[in-house]
């Protein structure tokens, strides 16, 4: 009886191991899907019970930093990091690198061949922008984002966080993800249908949707699309982000289909190709969007998200921020301010090779927009500041702006200010003189609101995250 006992327990240990091998074999090679829980295959694009592409969840599911000086304590060889939220395309690390190959353009991303990197930092200082640190570890960019779940709802509960702001600025994600939201949002309010008419005037909005760019415009026709009393609230003008995206081009590489609308398809094309797209899908679909409607505040009170604006305060069940990452800048509040010429910020500097360019501010990210705008080939760049001198600067900054002057690539007009903007010039008045500067675009670095700020008001958590280098990332997918 004691060697059948005995037989039996081999046979169900054996079992047991097998089992558990096998399942650590499937583990390795399979993933849960963020959204449906379903298993993904390594590798996979999509997942293959609810289509989600995977990508989507990349920065949502990267580790968190929680200490940079324990993360960075290995006692290994430092490397060269690019953080791409912050490398604008410019180029000016490559020549600076001693070792051949070791970084590189990808793209429009500045991409870091470990093998060759010697940490010798030279890559470091050359960033106008900052883009770089040396770091030890994993390939990885380092992002600084708000904290959100899986369905992009953030620490503050009812408000959710999708798009630019999220830190993942491809379109096809912002739209992607705005749609999860939203389908969120309704399967938890168990809201049907209500038809045309909506809800009574004094009932809360089902969801009030913060900007109309992609992830925004997104959002409301999802919205839309499920029934949902809902308003899509743009401070600016209709698709304001896109007017004024600091990108001279877009590129979706492969179809993304957006609610009421079907597959947008859009390959190369510039912002006013873009914009015309955009201004088409809300005259078919008659999405509600409400201009001029600058977001001030968001508060949870009575078992709502009180919505405060410069016109006057909504009430919501749940609110979707889709505002982009550049925050409310300031204006310079002249004629001509709102040509589409007109950026805020220079997110590609590649695409703007050849133009003549316009920068105006008198602080870092002038300085920095300037610089690296100057190293592209065959542009021209002028850089106006009503300032006597750069007082507020970085040395590295003063260092790399006299280089420029003195090599001829960058023109600085001190005590200057814009008074006029047209389509292909601008009015610069300094020392009591107006001067005609022949113009293709005007990059404005004054200063503003950035959008982090307003997230912590409001009680938004910022995390560092680090984010692994994929080899379609560095292909510029």
């Amino acid at each position: 009886m004691m060697w059948l006992t005995t037989i039996v327990f081999i046979a169900l240990t054996a079992a047991f191991m097998r089992w558990h091998l096998r399942r650590r074999g499937a583990d390795a090679s399979t993933a849960s899907c963020p959204r449906c829980k379903a298993a993904v295959p390594a590798g996979a694009a999509r997942c293959p019970r609810c289509q989600i592409p995977m990508q989507l969840y990349e920065v949502v599911a990267a580790k968190t930093v929680v200490d940079e000086d324990t993360a960075n304590a290995s006692g290994a060889r430092p490397h060269a990091v690019v953080r791409a939220d912050l490398c604008v395309g410019c180029g000016a690390c490559v020549p600076a690198c001693p070792e051949p190959g070791a970084i590189r353009m990808v793209g429009k991303l500045a991409t870091v061949e470990k093998s060759l990197c010697k940490g010798h930092g030279k890559c470091v200082e050359a960033c106008p922008v900052g883009g770089i640190v040396l770091a030890t570890g994993a390939s990885v960019h380092r992002v600084e984002v708000p904290l959100v779940d899986t369905d992009f709802e953030s620490n503050v509960p009812g408000v959710y966080v999708v798009g630019e702001l999220g830190g993942r600025g491809l379109i096809k994600n912002a739209i992607n993800e705005a749609k999860v939201a939203v389908e969120h949002i309704a399967d938890e309010l168990g809201v049907s249908k209500r038809g045309v008419g909506g809800a009574a005037a004094d009932e809360p909005y089902d969801v009030i949707v913060v900007g109309s760019g992609p992830a925004g415009i997104s959002a409301g026709l999802e919205a839309l699309h499920r029934g949902l009393h809902y308003v899509v609230l743009e401070q600016g003008t209709l698709a304001d982000t896109i007017r004024k995206y600091p990108r001279a081009k877009f590129l979706l590489a492969e179809p993304v289909s957006v609610p009421l609308y079907g597959d947008l398809w859009v390959s190369d094309a510039t912002k006013e190709q873009l914009l015309q797209v955009w201004e088409s899908i809300i005259a078919k679909t008659g999405l509600d969007v409400r201009t001029g409607h600058r977001v001030t505040n968001v508060v949870r009170a009575d078992g709502a998200v009180r919505v405060e604006t410069s016109e006057r305060t909504f009430r919501a069940r749940r609110v979707v921020l889709a505002m982009g990452r550049r925050g409310t800048p300031r204006r310079l509040g002249v004629a001509g301010e709102e040509l589409g010429k007109v950026i805020y910020d220079v997110a590609d500097m590649e695409s703007f090779a050849g133009m003549r360019m316009l920068v105006v501010g008198g602080g870092d990210s002038a300085v920095e927009s300037a610089i690296g705008l100057a190293r592209q080939p065959g542009t021209t760049v002028t850089l106006s500041y009503r300032g006597a001198t750069f007082s507020r600067i970085r040395e590295r900054n003063r260092q790399h702006l006299e280089e420029a002057v003195h090599s001829g690539s960058l023109r600085v007009v001190l005590g200057s200010e814009v008074r006029e903007i047209s389509e292909s010039a601008v009015v610069l008045e300094a020392n009591g003189q107006h001067h005609l500067l022949a113009n293709d675009i005007v990059v404005v670095r004054i200063g503003g609101e950035p959008p982090y700020t307003f997230l912590e008001k409001i009680g938004v958590r910022i995390v560092k995250k680090d984010v692994p280098l994929r080899e379609e990332a560095r292909a510029g997918a």
